[in-house]
Protein backbone atom coordinates (compact mmCIF):
# COMPACT_ATOMS: atom_id res chain seq x y z
CA UNK A 1 0.00 0.00 0.00
CA UNK A 2 1.21 3.49 -0.77
CA UNK A 3 2.12 5.64 2.22
CA UNK A 4 1.10 9.29 2.07
CA UNK A 5 2.52 11.74 4.56
CA UNK A 6 1.13 15.12 5.48
CA UNK A 7 1.69 17.83 8.09
CA UNK A 8 -0.95 20.27 9.31
CA UNK A 9 -0.39 23.49 11.20
CA UNK A 10 -2.92 23.67 14.00
CA UNK A 11 -5.01 26.81 14.24
CA UNK A 12 -4.14 29.20 17.03
CA UNK A 13 -7.65 30.67 17.28
CA UNK A 14 -10.91 28.83 18.05
CA UNK A 15 -12.93 27.90 14.98
CA UNK A 16 -10.08 28.38 12.51
CA UNK A 17 -9.19 25.53 10.21
CA UNK A 18 -5.86 23.67 10.42
CA UNK A 19 -3.58 24.46 7.49
CA UNK A 20 -1.92 21.70 5.51
CA UNK A 21 1.71 22.48 4.83
CA UNK A 22 2.86 22.48 1.26
CA UNK A 23 4.99 19.45 0.35
CA UNK A 24 8.19 20.48 -1.39
CA UNK A 25 9.65 17.06 -2.13
CA UNK A 26 13.31 16.07 -1.82
CA UNK A 27 14.88 17.42 -4.96
CA UNK A 28 18.34 16.48 -3.70
CA UNK A 29 18.66 13.39 -1.52
CA UNK A 30 22.26 14.31 -0.75
CA UNK A 31 20.76 17.02 1.50
CA UNK A 32 18.94 14.28 3.42
CA UNK A 33 22.16 12.33 3.66
CA UNK A 34 23.90 15.37 5.13
CA UNK A 35 21.16 15.79 7.73
CA UNK A 36 21.50 12.13 8.69
CA UNK A 37 25.25 12.63 9.07
CA UNK A 38 24.54 15.40 11.56
CA UNK A 39 21.96 13.39 13.49
CA UNK A 40 21.39 9.71 12.78
CA UNK A 41 18.30 9.73 15.00
CA UNK A 42 16.51 11.13 11.93
CA UNK A 43 16.61 7.47 10.90
CA UNK A 44 16.70 5.73 14.26
CA UNK A 45 17.74 6.94 17.70
CA UNK A 46 19.22 3.52 18.48
CA UNK A 47 21.82 3.51 15.68
CA UNK A 48 25.44 4.60 15.38
CA UNK A 49 26.75 5.61 11.97
CA UNK A 50 30.00 3.85 11.09
CA UNK A 51 30.39 4.50 7.36
CA UNK A 52 29.40 6.68 4.44
CA UNK A 53 29.95 5.86 0.78
CA UNK A 54 31.57 2.58 1.82
CA UNK A 55 33.25 0.85 -1.09
CA UNK A 56 32.32 -2.82 -1.41
CA UNK A 57 34.47 -5.66 -2.63
CA UNK A 58 32.80 -5.37 -6.03
CA UNK A 59 33.52 -1.62 -6.32
CA UNK A 60 30.09 -0.24 -5.49
CA UNK A 61 29.33 2.37 -2.82
CA UNK A 62 26.98 1.83 0.13
CA UNK A 63 25.32 5.13 1.01
CA UNK A 64 25.38 4.71 4.79
CA UNK A 65 26.35 2.00 7.26
CA UNK A 66 25.29 1.83 10.92
CA UNK A 67 25.30 -0.51 13.91
CA UNK A 68 23.01 -0.88 16.89
CA UNK A 69 23.82 -1.74 20.49
CA UNK A 70 23.61 -5.48 19.72
CA UNK A 71 26.27 -5.24 17.02
CA UNK A 72 23.73 -5.66 14.20
CA UNK A 73 24.93 -3.97 11.01
CA UNK A 74 22.43 -1.83 9.11
CA UNK A 75 22.82 -1.17 5.37
CA UNK A 76 21.10 2.11 4.50
CA UNK A 77 20.50 2.82 0.83
CA UNK A 78 18.93 6.02 -0.50
CA UNK A 79 16.73 5.63 -3.55
CA UNK A 80 18.16 8.67 -5.38
CA UNK A 81 17.55 8.25 -9.11
CA UNK A 82 17.22 4.46 -8.97
CA UNK A 83 13.95 2.69 -9.66
CA UNK A 84 12.24 1.28 -6.54
CA UNK A 85 13.02 -2.30 -7.49
CA UNK A 86 16.62 -1.43 -8.29
CA UNK A 87 17.23 0.10 -4.88
CA UNK A 88 15.76 -2.96 -3.12
CA UNK A 89 17.95 -5.28 -5.21
CA UNK A 90 20.97 -3.08 -4.57
CA UNK A 91 20.45 -3.17 -0.81
CA UNK A 92 20.35 -6.98 -0.91
CA UNK A 93 23.46 -7.03 -3.09
CA UNK A 94 25.31 -4.85 -0.59
CA UNK A 95 24.14 -7.03 2.30
CA UNK A 96 25.65 -10.06 0.54
CA UNK A 97 29.02 -8.33 0.93
CA UNK A 98 28.41 -7.08 4.48
CA UNK A 99 27.75 -10.63 5.69
CA UNK A 100 31.32 -11.60 4.73
CA UNK A 101 32.96 -8.93 6.89
CA UNK A 102 34.84 -9.76 10.08
CA UNK A 103 34.61 -7.41 13.04
CA UNK A 104 38.07 -5.93 12.45
CA UNK A 105 37.01 -4.93 8.93
CA UNK A 106 34.04 -3.00 10.35
CA UNK A 107 36.42 -1.39 12.82
CA UNK A 108 38.62 -0.30 9.90
CA UNK A 109 35.58 1.05 8.03
CA UNK A 110 34.69 3.20 11.03
CA UNK A 111 38.25 4.48 11.45
CA UNK A 112 38.34 5.62 7.82
CA UNK A 113 34.90 7.18 8.24
CA UNK A 114 35.90 9.00 11.43
CA UNK A 115 39.06 10.37 9.85
CA UNK A 116 37.42 11.48 6.62
CA UNK A 117 34.41 13.16 8.25
CA UNK A 118 36.08 14.38 11.46
CA UNK A 119 33.86 12.42 13.82
CA UNK A 120 34.04 13.05 17.55
CA UNK A 121 35.59 9.65 18.27
CA UNK A 122 38.52 8.22 16.33
CA UNK A 123 37.86 4.56 17.14
CA UNK A 124 34.75 2.42 17.02
CA UNK A 125 35.44 1.29 20.59
CA UNK A 126 35.14 4.85 21.90
CA UNK A 127 32.21 5.80 19.65
CA UNK A 128 30.28 2.66 20.60
CA UNK A 129 30.75 3.14 24.32
CA UNK A 130 29.87 6.84 24.11
CA UNK A 131 26.73 6.10 22.09
CA UNK A 132 25.40 3.05 23.93
CA UNK A 133 27.12 3.15 27.29
CA UNK A 134 28.56 -0.35 26.92
CA UNK A 135 31.95 -1.64 25.85
CA UNK A 136 32.38 -3.07 22.37
CA UNK A 137 34.40 -5.90 23.94
CA UNK A 138 31.21 -7.57 25.10
CA UNK A 139 29.43 -7.33 21.74
CA UNK A 140 29.70 -9.60 18.72
CA UNK A 141 29.72 -7.43 15.61
CA UNK A 142 27.87 -8.55 12.49
CA UNK A 143 26.14 -11.63 13.86
CA UNK A 144 23.14 -10.30 11.96
CA UNK A 145 22.34 -7.45 9.63
CA UNK A 146 19.43 -5.40 8.38
CA UNK A 147 18.68 -3.48 5.21
CA UNK A 148 16.82 -0.19 5.04
CA UNK A 149 15.69 1.51 1.83
CA UNK A 150 15.17 5.26 2.15
CA UNK A 151 12.75 6.77 -0.36
CA UNK A 152 9.93 9.26 -0.85
CA UNK A 153 7.76 6.44 -2.18
CA UNK A 154 7.87 2.88 -3.45
CA UNK A 155 5.71 1.22 -6.04
CA UNK A 156 3.31 -1.54 -4.99
CA UNK A 157 5.52 -4.24 -6.49
CA UNK A 158 8.54 -3.19 -4.43
CA UNK A 159 6.45 -3.14 -1.28
CA UNK A 160 5.24 -6.67 -1.99
CA UNK A 161 8.85 -7.77 -2.50
CA UNK A 162 9.91 -6.28 0.85
CA UNK A 163 7.02 -7.90 2.67
CA UNK A 164 7.75 -11.25 1.04
CA UNK A 165 11.46 -11.12 1.92
CA UNK A 166 10.63 -10.41 5.56
CA UNK A 167 7.89 -12.97 5.89
CA UNK A 168 9.14 -15.93 3.87
CA UNK A 169 12.82 -15.41 3.00
CA UNK A 170 13.82 -14.53 6.59
CA UNK A 171 15.56 -11.33 5.47
CA UNK A 172 15.37 -8.23 7.64
CA UNK A 173 14.61 -5.44 5.15
CA UNK A 174 12.51 -2.34 5.68
CA UNK A 175 11.65 0.89 3.91
CA UNK A 176 11.64 4.38 5.33
CA UNK A 177 9.76 7.22 3.67
CA UNK A 178 10.69 10.89 3.93
CA UNK A 179 8.90 13.99 2.73
CA UNK A 180 9.82 17.66 3.00
CA UNK A 181 7.36 20.45 3.78
CA UNK A 182 7.56 24.23 3.86
CA UNK A 183 5.83 26.89 5.92
CA UNK A 184 6.71 30.59 5.63
CA UNK A 185 10.30 29.83 4.70
CA UNK A 186 10.74 27.11 7.35
CA UNK A 187 11.41 23.60 6.09
CA UNK A 188 10.33 20.41 7.82
CA UNK A 189 11.02 16.73 7.36
CA UNK A 190 8.57 13.90 8.07
CA UNK A 191 9.37 10.20 8.37
CA UNK A 192 7.35 7.00 8.21
CA UNK A 193 8.33 3.33 8.32
CA UNK A 194 6.82 0.73 6.05
CA UNK A 195 7.17 -1.96 8.75
CA UNK A 196 7.08 -1.14 12.45
CA UNK A 197 10.79 -0.97 13.42
CA UNK A 198 9.96 -1.98 16.99
CA UNK A 199 8.91 -5.43 15.81
CA UNK A 200 11.64 -7.98 16.53
CA UNK A 201 13.84 -8.09 13.40
CA UNK A 202 14.24 -11.40 11.64
CA UNK A 203 17.85 -12.52 12.13
CA UNK A 204 20.13 -12.99 9.19
CA UNK A 205 22.76 -15.55 10.05
CA UNK A 206 26.25 -14.83 8.85
CA UNK A 207 28.49 -17.56 7.55
CA UNK A 208 31.80 -18.23 9.17
CA UNK A 209 34.61 -17.10 6.93
CA UNK A 210 37.61 -19.31 6.38
CA UNK A 211 40.87 -18.81 4.58
CA UNK A 212 44.00 -20.93 4.14
CA UNK A 213 46.02 -21.32 7.32
CA UNK A 214 49.06 -19.02 7.27
CA UNK A 215 51.32 -21.62 8.93
CA UNK A 216 51.57 -19.72 12.24
CA UNK A 217 50.09 -21.03 15.50
CA UNK A 218 48.03 -19.39 18.21
CA UNK A 219 48.71 -20.24 21.86
CA UNK A 220 46.66 -19.38 24.91
CA UNK A 221 48.79 -18.95 28.02
CA UNK A 222 46.55 -19.29 31.08
CA UNK A 223 46.28 -16.14 33.16
CA UNK A 224 46.91 -18.26 36.28
CA UNK A 225 50.30 -19.33 35.00
CA UNK A 226 53.61 -17.46 35.56
CA UNK A 227 54.17 -15.54 32.32
CA UNK A 228 57.32 -13.80 33.52
CA UNK A 229 58.89 -17.18 34.31
CA UNK A 230 57.89 -18.53 30.90
CA UNK A 231 59.22 -15.38 29.30
CA UNK A 232 62.56 -15.67 31.10
CA UNK A 233 63.08 -19.40 30.55
CA UNK A 234 61.37 -19.81 27.18
CA UNK A 235 58.28 -22.02 27.20
CA UNK A 236 54.51 -22.18 26.83
CA UNK A 237 52.43 -24.58 28.89
CA UNK A 238 49.07 -26.16 29.52
CA UNK A 239 47.61 -28.85 31.73
CA UNK A 240 45.12 -29.79 34.40
CA UNK A 241 43.27 -32.01 31.92
CA UNK A 242 44.11 -33.74 28.67
CA UNK A 243 41.93 -31.26 26.77
CA UNK A 244 44.28 -28.42 27.79
CA UNK A 245 47.59 -30.18 27.21
CA UNK A 246 47.04 -32.39 24.15
CA UNK A 247 46.95 -29.50 21.64
CA UNK A 248 50.55 -28.68 22.61
CA UNK A 249 51.44 -31.77 20.55
CA UNK A 250 50.49 -29.82 17.42
CA UNK A 251 53.72 -27.86 17.74
CA UNK A 252 56.99 -29.04 16.22
CA UNK A 253 60.48 -27.64 16.14
CA UNK A 254 60.66 -24.57 13.90
CA UNK A 255 56.98 -23.60 14.24
CA UNK A 256 56.09 -19.96 14.90
CA UNK A 257 53.66 -19.36 17.75
CA UNK A 258 51.90 -16.15 18.88
CA UNK A 259 50.99 -16.13 22.57
CA UNK A 260 47.90 -14.57 24.11
CA UNK A 261 46.90 -14.35 27.77
CA UNK A 262 43.08 -14.50 27.84
CA UNK A 263 41.41 -11.27 29.02
CA UNK A 264 44.85 -9.62 29.08
CA UNK A 265 46.29 -9.58 25.57
CA UNK A 266 49.11 -10.77 23.36
CA UNK A 267 52.48 -10.97 25.08
CA UNK A 268 54.93 -12.64 22.70
CA UNK A 269 55.91 -14.57 19.63
CA UNK A 270 58.49 -17.31 19.46
CA UNK A 271 59.98 -20.23 17.56
CA UNK A 272 59.40 -23.72 18.90
CA UNK A 273 62.67 -25.50 19.72
CA UNK A 274 61.40 -28.84 21.04
CA UNK A 275 58.47 -31.20 21.41
CA UNK A 276 55.81 -31.33 24.12
CA UNK A 277 56.99 -32.92 27.35
CA UNK A 278 56.03 -33.21 31.00
CA UNK A 279 56.72 -29.82 32.57
CA UNK A 280 58.53 -31.36 35.56
CA UNK A 281 60.91 -33.34 33.32
CA UNK A 282 62.25 -30.67 30.96
CA UNK A 283 65.69 -29.26 31.78
CA UNK A 284 66.42 -25.58 31.20
CA UNK A 285 69.96 -24.38 30.73
CA UNK A 286 70.83 -21.87 33.45
CA UNK A 287 74.00 -20.20 34.67
CA UNK A 288 74.24 -22.90 37.36
CA UNK A 289 73.56 -25.81 35.02
CA UNK A 290 70.52 -27.68 33.72
CA UNK A 291 67.52 -27.44 36.03
CA UNK A 292 63.85 -28.42 36.02
CA UNK A 293 60.94 -26.16 36.80
CA UNK A 294 60.58 -27.85 40.17
CA UNK A 295 64.04 -26.50 40.96
CA UNK A 296 63.33 -23.08 39.48
CA UNK A 297 59.79 -22.30 40.62
CA UNK A 298 58.10 -22.59 43.99
CA UNK A 299 54.61 -23.96 44.54
CA UNK A 300 53.29 -20.46 45.12
CA UNK A 301 54.84 -19.20 41.87
CA UNK A 302 53.73 -22.14 39.71
CA UNK A 303 51.04 -24.14 41.57
CA UNK A 304 50.09 -26.19 38.47
CA UNK A 305 53.38 -28.09 38.76
CA UNK A 306 52.52 -29.35 42.23
CA UNK A 307 48.84 -30.22 41.85
CA UNK A 308 49.16 -33.76 40.43
CA UNK A 309 50.82 -37.00 41.37
CA UNK A 310 53.51 -38.52 39.16
CA UNK A 311 51.15 -41.14 37.75
CA UNK A 312 48.41 -38.70 36.73
CA UNK A 313 49.56 -38.22 33.19
CA UNK A 314 46.38 -36.68 31.77
CA UNK A 315 46.06 -33.95 34.39
CA UNK A 316 49.77 -33.15 34.54
CA UNK A 317 51.32 -29.90 33.39
CA UNK A 318 53.07 -30.01 30.00
CA UNK A 319 55.25 -27.51 28.22
CA UNK A 320 56.79 -26.77 24.83
CA UNK A 321 60.17 -24.98 24.81
CA UNK A 322 60.31 -21.76 22.80
CA UNK A 323 63.02 -19.35 21.67
CA UNK A 324 61.35 -15.98 22.04
CA UNK A 325 61.58 -13.55 19.13
CA UNK A 326 59.69 -10.82 20.94
CA UNK A 327 57.95 -10.59 24.31
CA UNK A 328 56.45 -7.95 26.58
CA UNK A 329 55.55 -7.90 30.23
CA UNK A 330 52.01 -8.86 31.18
CA UNK A 331 51.28 -5.21 31.98
CA UNK A 332 52.22 -4.24 28.41
CA UNK A 333 50.11 -6.91 26.70
CA UNK A 334 48.50 -5.78 23.46
CA UNK A 335 44.74 -6.05 23.21
CA UNK A 336 42.08 -4.41 21.08
CA UNK A 337 38.69 -5.31 19.65
CA UNK A 338 38.99 -7.49 16.56
CA UNK A 339 41.95 -9.67 17.57
CA UNK A 340 41.73 -13.45 17.41
CA UNK A 341 41.12 -15.40 20.59
CA UNK A 342 40.48 -19.08 21.32
CA UNK A 343 40.06 -21.29 24.37
CA UNK A 344 42.32 -24.04 23.04
CA UNK A 345 45.88 -24.01 24.38
CA UNK A 346 47.16 -24.24 20.78
CA UNK A 347 45.28 -24.00 17.50
CA UNK A 348 45.73 -23.39 13.75
CA UNK A 349 43.38 -20.45 13.00
CA UNK A 350 41.77 -20.29 9.57
CA UNK A 351 39.71 -17.12 9.91
CA UNK A 352 40.44 -13.70 8.36
CA UNK A 353 40.69 -12.39 11.92
CA UNK A 354 43.90 -14.40 12.41
CA UNK A 355 45.67 -12.76 9.47
CA UNK A 356 44.54 -9.39 10.79
CA UNK A 357 45.82 -10.24 14.28
CA UNK A 358 49.26 -11.25 13.06
CA UNK A 359 49.56 -8.11 10.94
CA UNK A 360 48.49 -5.89 13.84
CA UNK A 361 50.99 -7.51 16.19
CA UNK A 362 53.78 -7.04 13.66
CA UNK A 363 52.85 -3.37 13.34
CA UNK A 364 52.57 -2.71 17.07
CA UNK A 365 55.72 -4.65 17.95
CA UNK A 366 57.61 -3.39 14.90
CA UNK A 367 58.36 -6.89 13.68
CA UNK A 368 59.35 -7.08 10.03
CA UNK A 369 57.37 -9.51 7.88
CA UNK A 370 58.88 -12.05 5.58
Amino acid sequence: MAIEQGIWKLASTPGALPQKLRPTGLADESLLEEQIMQDVSILNRDWLLIGRQVRTGFDKLIDLLAVDANGTVIVIELKRDKTPRDVVAQAIDYASWIVTLADYQLIDIYQQFAKRYARSYATLDDAFEARFGISLDGVTLNESHQMVVVATQLDASSERIINYLNEFAQLSINAMFFNAFEDNGNRYLSRAWMIDPDEPPKPVARKANKEPWNGEFYASFGDDRPWELARRLGFIAGGGAAWYSKTLSMLSEGDLVWVNIPKTGYVGVGEVIGERCRATEYHFETASGAKTLLELASASEYPHLYRVLDDEEESAEYLVPVRWLYTVERSDAFSEVGLFGNQNTVCKPTTPKWSHTVERLKQVWNIAGE
